[in-house]
């Protein structure tokens, strides 16, 4: 890990959301420092990726302040106490900063793997062609896609689509990246060669909130665990503490359903 900065990269406080007449964030209060890895893990429902999509406002917040590298991400204060939504322009320029991986791979089916990295790189760091493609065959081949570059979507397989959705991602040099369940739409076989990057990423110092149900792997790259349950955070430690000696009853009961033969405690 890298020697993370006394100024938390991510700062949030009094966080709300709701759908409706359903609260899905309920007060969230959260520091995130550089280089660290917070894993965040609970029941489906419990406002887990509602939160990740608000730090990237790819969901509004309805109330609180959600900071990332000192800049609040969602409004701009227009005096008195007021604010008002930030424009396009400004969220366009907030969001390059914020890499996002999804549970779907979100490739464009019509582009090569090279191309899909490039494409952010052009369009929005207006890299010229030569240096976007040197720099999307540096990343496809730290994620071990050295001979798939140009081959399209449906020519891989749904491991390596997802290792381009990384490498496309951290292409871009965020200050932040989100990893939002990005092995649950993968066959068992295929979630150790996406995790094995996560987890290189992880050893270089990349700040990342990664959403997860893989509790061994968010014991071993984490440097601290949420469990978030009713769009709340009810237990927030490091990883031991959270997933191998719990003492929070609903997080027991969480982690036995998850697991019933408790290998998450075996893990190394």
């Amino acid at each position: 890990m890298t020697e993370t900065s006394k100024e938390p990269i991510v700062q949030i406080r009094g966080l709300g959301k709701s759908f409706g007449d359903l609260r899905v964030l309920d007060g969230i209060d959260l520091d995130i420092h550089r280089g660290t890895v917070v894993s965040i893990i609970g029941p489906s429902g419990s406002g887990k990726t509602t939160l990740l999509r608000c730090i990237n406002l790819l969901e509004t917040y309805d109330e609180g302040s959600l900071k990332v590298d000192g800049v609040e991400v969602g409004y701009q204060d227009s005096g008195n106490g007021a604010r008002r939504p930030r424009g396009d322009r400004e969220l366009a320029g907030i969001r390059a900063d914020i890499g996002m991986v999804f549970q779907m791979f979100n490739l464009f089916p019509h582009l090569t793997a090279a191309e899909n990295v490039m494409l952010g790189l052009r369009k929005v760091r207006r890299k010229s062609r030569d240096e976007a493609r040197a720099i999307a065959e540096d990343w496809l081949a730290v994620v071990g896609l050295t001979d798939k570059l140009d081959s399209l979507p449906l020519q891989l397989s749904g491991g390596q689509q997802q290792r381009v959705g990384i490498a496309r991602a951290v292409a871009m040099d965020p200050k932040l990246l989100l990893l939002d369940e990005i092995t649950s739409a993968l066959d068992p076989e295929l979630v150790g060669e996406v995790l094995a990057v996560v987890r290189k990423l992880a050893d270089e110092g990349m700040t990342m909130i990664v959403v997860t149900h893989e509790m061994a792997f968010a014991r071993e790259i984490s440097d601290a665990v949420l469990f978030i349950d009713g769009g709340r955070i009810q237990v927030a430690g490091p990883p031991r503490e959270v997933l191998v000696d719990p003492t929070h009853e609903r997080l027991k009961g969480f982690l036995s359903r998850l697991n019933p033969e408790h290998n998450w405690e075996n893990a190394q």
